[in-house]
């Protein structure tokens, strides 16, 4: 480098030189700087156009494929030297054609995914010319260790961007492509060290607990019924036993209300299990033979008007309190209930509250809770929408149904 006073002898002995020299300088400053411009701005716009409104995930997994494509990319660059035999401009311009078929295919597939939902044929080209490249790189390598990561570069890429095509179809869908069968959460669940719902461990147990009380009591029943040696009825009954006693240990059978009910319901389930062999499977949108809906909406009689216009609450009540009874006395009330309202049913008759709160003899609010639930079973399903169908009278608990020939079925 030379000295200062060198500098000062040139410029001193060759002016014109130097002049030149600066405004040569100058002019490359002024060059350098508008280049600089250029490439800012032009970094700016791409950042604003491409980076910016993407996900951060979205950008590192380009830059995370764009390096494992440039490491499968040299491998093919070595390949083709001294596999192939190409050198200078010829191994320039071919040693990459399979990566940029690559890229090519995974930007088909990436527009058929916008356009179609789907990556079609060019989704599964780029996992197939992504293996083609990760077996030709390794067969060029030196060793074992260079073999596995050559063949893993091009698989990364790859893999990148499946989850970037995974993210973009869930985006544009709304949905996943698929639903596993076999997930981790399915076989914790499977082995019982997982919960399908949100319950807490104690709410488990206590319903583990409930049903155990409920199968024995089932066991019980069936073996005295069915007329068992008197040990196995022995058995069967010391088996409740000790579940009753764990379960009022753990689980506050005795002073719970909701679980009293819980058990009770379970029972109730588990010794009617046959009359499952005579439901209606018939859906509530079935015709019947003789049902012929019209489609218009006559005036109703006076008499059926009068009684569609009733309220509950002015009809009589046994007992309009709210009723305080044990568990044993509301399971009671509950069946009993139940079989007015099956009767009812058989005979084409939907029962309404206050029908109901007079036979069995309890609340309307009661009542109205049991047919809420018992109303949308098939078969009173059915004579609802019958009865909606020919008269246009919608549900309101106080309605009675009535027969194809007009007749009033039920009528307080």
């Amino acid at each position: 480098m030379p000295t200062f006073e060198e500098i000062a002898t040139f410029v001193t002995e060759k002016p014109f030189a130097t002049a030149v020299i600066a405004l040569l300088g100058l002019a490359g400053l002024v060059l350098a700087f508008l280049l600089l411009r250029i490439a800012w701005r032009a970094g700016a716009f791409l950042w604003r156009r491409y980076v910016a409104s993407r996900p951060v995930e979205d950008v590192l997994t380009i830059v995370a494929a764009s390096i494992a494509t440039g490491v499968s990319a040299q491998g093919m660059w070595r390949f083709s030297g001294d596999v192939l035999g190409l050198d200078g401009p010829l191994r320039l311009l071919l040693f990459a054609f399979i990566e940029v078929a690559i890229i090519t295919s995974a930007v088909r597939a990436r527009r058929n995914m916008r356009e179609n939902f789907s990556a079609g044929i060019d989704g599964i080209a780029v996992w197939t010319l992504t293996c083609l490249t990760a077996v030709l790189s390794s067969m060029d390598a030196r060793s074992l260790p260079e073999a596995v990561f050559r063949l893993a570069a091009p698989l990364v890429a790859a893999w990148l961007w499946e989850r970037g095509m995974a993210i973009e179809r869930h985006r544009i869908r709304g949905t996943g492509r698929i639903n596993w069968r076999l997930t981790p959460e399915r076989l914790l669940v499977r082995v019982g060290l997982a919960e399908v719902s949100d319950r807490t461990a104690s709410e488990v147990d206590a319903h583990r607990r409930l049903t155990r009380v409920a199968l024995a009591a089932k066991k019980a029943k069936a073996l005295r019924e069915g007329g068992a040696p008197e040990r196995k009825v022995r058995a069967a009954l010391a088996k409740l036993d000790k579940a009753m006693d764990q379960a009022v240990e753990h689980t506050g059978l005795a002073v719970d209300q909701s679980r009293q009910e819980a058990l009770l319901a379970q029972i109730a389930a588990l010794y009617n299990t046959s009359a499952l062999i005579d439901a209606d499977p018939r859906v509530p949108w079935e015709p019947h033979a003789d049902h012929h809906p019209v489609p218009a909406r006559p005036e109703l009689p006076p008499a059926l008007a009068e009684l569609v216009e009733d309220e509950d609450e002015d009809v009589e009540v046994l007992d309009t309190t709210p009723q305080v009874v044990d568990t044993a006395q509301r399971a009671a009330l509950m069946r009993a209930a139940r079989a007015y309202w099956d009767r009812q049913i058989a005979k084409g008759i939907v029962a309404r509250t206050v029908d109901i709160a007079q036979e069995i003899g309890i609340s309307l609010a009661t009542a109205r809770q049991y047919r809420s639930l018992w109303k949308l079973e098939p078969e009173a399903h059915a004579l609802i929408e019958a009865l909606y169908q020919q008269h246009g009278i919608v549900d309101t608990g106080a309605f009675p149904a009535i027969a194809a020939d007009g007749r009033v079925l039920t009528k307080s």
